[in-house]
């Protein structure tokens, strides 16, 4: 018999082996956009920091800083710090030449040289009194200023002051218009060092009561004589 040899054309089949792709993975794009907005947040935050130091150095170095500072003193009941932001001497000299001014005004047209010699010999006799009153009033002042809201941390008050007052600056000197009640007080203020120092007081209500006790010491406004010189009309010369 014969034997057929059958030849397989088609060749054996061949595996093919299938190696792990070691493709090389290219950074995500978000970790990028991160990156850039966490640079960006970090300069903010820096340029924030440095602005904030920046304005609450100079903010310290402003007439408003020690405003605060006498509020806050008052909250407090912190003499020291009242004493140290008030000039009492100036305040006194320039109470005492207010009450001398407006003393003298109430004699209007009866004031005459003997009288204003009396004011003027009297009110700087007063100067030791005044100096201790006009520094009660302002300390007084200063806290009902303060007690217009409920006693508020210092962090507070640096905002809430510059709301309420009014300064206009120039130079090393400054003028602060405050309300107090139903009124406004002016404060005159000068630089000391890096800070600012209570030189003027001017409260009409304060002003008004001190020259209504200087008046006491004074001769009264009624006695006084008729017949001066001062009210004498001027005679007319009789023609020729």
């Amino acid at each position: 018999m014969r034997q057929r040899i059958v030849i397989n054309l088609d060749g054996p089949a061949t595996e093919t082996v299938q190696r792990p792709r070691t493709s090389v993975r290219k950074p995500r794009r978000w970790l990028r956009v991160l990156a850039i907005l966490t640079g960006l947040a970090l300069v903010v935050v820096v340029a924030a920091a440095v602005g904030g130091f920046l304005w609450w150095r100079h903010y310290q170095t402003t007439p408003t800083y020690t405003l605060t500072l006498l509020a806050d003193a008052a909250q407090r009941n912190d003499v020291a710090e009242f004493e140290k932001r008030i000039n009492d001497e100036e305040i006194a000299k320039n109470m005492a030449a207010s009450v001398s001014e407006k003393a003298a005004a109430r004699y209007g047209l009866a004031l005459n040289n003997s009288i204003k010699d009396q004011i003027d010999k009297l009110v700087p006799s007063l100067l030791p009194r005044l100096k201790q009153t006009s520094h009660d009033e302002v300390v007084k002042d200063i806290k009902e200023f303060a007690s217009k809201s409920q006693p508020q941390s210092f962090f507070v008050l640096v905002f809430a002051v510059p709301r309420l007052v009014t300064v206009t600056s120039e130079g090393d000197s400054a003028k602060v218009q405050a309300p107090v009640g139903d009124r406004t007080i002016e404060l005159t203020m000068q630089r000391d060092a890096d800070r600012w120092k209570v030189t003027d007081f001017k409260d009409d209500v304060v002003v008004q009561r001190i020259v209504d006790n200087v008046m006491k010491e004074l001769p009264a406004i009624g006695s006084i004589d008729s017949n001066s010189p001062l009210f004498k009309k001027p005679q007319r010369r009789q023609p020729r």
